[in-house]
């Protein structure tokens, strides 16, 4: 039976706040009775809690997408720096925004602001586009005087994990498109050419050589249970994700199977440390505890192998163990990752080592990815050459056999 992963709603709620004031957002968690604790907890008596299958900002204006927050990051930081007043920012970016839906996100969020909340408040009433990370940093920003600085490395941050999202993504693509173009071409193939040949292999009067038979017989099927094979396919890898949400034990076996596999599994490793370096590199910069900066860096490095290790040290530094040991008694990490955050720990500079090795592996990995696609190109050939010059050679043996009978 599948153990089932914990999963985390969002919920729109309206109520009122401790003077009185009318009061709405959205709020993340597993159920309403906490969500209801949660919003007490921050003198709100909610009135109305409910769930939202969709984000707020979408639909028929458009979505809100990862890479657009990224881009949001990095000009709140550029304005910031240059002196332009927080709501003025959020104003001139919203109403300069394209994106319709992502410019009613921001101008919620200034109107929030405007009203007496923190940005990192108003930016945790939307969990779908800033997750806890997000608002933790900029909380800490705020607490520490130094919010232009924290956007500024919030942005970076959101530009490097997009970056190594979107490398990963190219990485997984090349082999799934192998797989689809061969079984795409092999159905044609089989439901529409092959049965030309049947049908002309009909009049021959002499038995058909078995690799003949073989995909004849197999181009019957086709054409008979086409329906079946494509509903078997695409119930399968909706199994599969569905099965990837809910199941921990599944996501482990899998994660842990990706990261044995050839080519792509030294991709996902390197991408897992660059996640790591660079998520704790940032929370270290923004002053955040380490053991509470753990916990973050866990839901962030994608792999749920490796998620599982730094919750362990996450322990493990909270009893006293430093970092660097920790990291080594994981056994997921290379040695020179764990020397440099040694070396981090006693020059008092983690933040500054780990943003190192962050750099270092995100350019790793742009090489090995563009590695891959250079080696899969030819490779996508040579199965497609393979694949359809047996298809064809099949069908023309018997012709073949006919040439030399009536030759003789």
């Amino acid at each position: 039976m599948a153990t089932k992963a914990k999963k985390q709603d969002v919920f729109v709620w309206e109520g009122k706040d401790n003077k009185g004031k009318k009061v709405k957002g959205e709020s993340a968690g597993a159920n309403i009775s906490l969500v209801k604790a949660t919003l007490r907890r921050q003198g709100i008596n909610p009135s109305k809690i409910k769930k939202k299958s969709k984000p707020l900002f979408g639909g028929g204006k458009g979505k809100v997408k990862a890479k657009d927050i990224a881009i949001f990051s990095r000009q709140l930081a550029t304005m910031m720096d240059a002196g332009v007043p927080l709501v003025q920012g959020f104003e001139i970016i919203g109403r300069g925004h394209e994106n319709k839906a992502m410019q009613e996100l921001l101008l919620t969020i200034k109107a929030d602001i405007e009203g007496g909340s923190n940005l990192s408040d108003a930016l945790a009433k939307h969990p779908y586009h800033f997750d806890e990370l997000y608002c933790n940093l900029v909380q800490a920003g705020e607490h520490a005087g130094i919010l232009d600085t924290i956007l500024d490395k919030i942005a970076t941050y959101k530009e490097k994990t997009e970056s190594i999202k979107g490398k990963i993504k190219k990485a997984l693509f090349y082999p799934t498109a192998v797989i689809a173009v061969a079984f795409i071409i092999t159905a044609i193939l089989m439901i529409f050419v092959i049965p030309m040949f049947e049908q002309l292999f009909l009049g021959f009067g002499a038995d058909l050589p078995a690799i003949t038979k073989f995909v004849i017989n197999l181009s019957q099927f086709f054409q008979v249970y086409w329906w079946a094979v494509f509903g078997g396919i695409g119930l399968a890898i909706y199994g599969l994700i569905e099965l990837k949400k809910r199941s921990i034990k599944f996501q482990h076996i899998l994660d842990k199977a990706l990261l044995k596999m050839p080519i792509i599994g030294n991709i996902l490793e390197k991408a897992a440390i660059a996640r790591f370096s660079r998520t704790l590199a940032t929370m270290f910069a923004a002053g955040v505890p380490l053991v509470e900066a753990m916990v973050s860096v866990a839901g962030a490095v994608g792999n749920i192998v490796f998620k599982d290790a730094v919750l362990i040290m996450k322990d493990e530094v909270a009893t006293g163990t430093q970092l660097n040991v920790a990291m080594n008694q994981s056994g997921l990490f290379p040695n020179m990752v764990v020397q440099m955050a040694a070396i981090g720990e006693e020059a008092g500079s983690v933040d500054t080592m780990l943003s190192k090795v962050a750099d270092f592996y995100e350019e790793e990995v742009d090489n090995a990815v563009d590695s891959m696609s250079s080696l899969l190109e030819p490779l996508i050939m040579a199965i497609l050459g393979v694949l359809i010059g047996g298809l064809v050679i099949a069908m023309y043996m018997p012709i073949f056999q006919m040439g030399k009978i009536v030759g003789h």
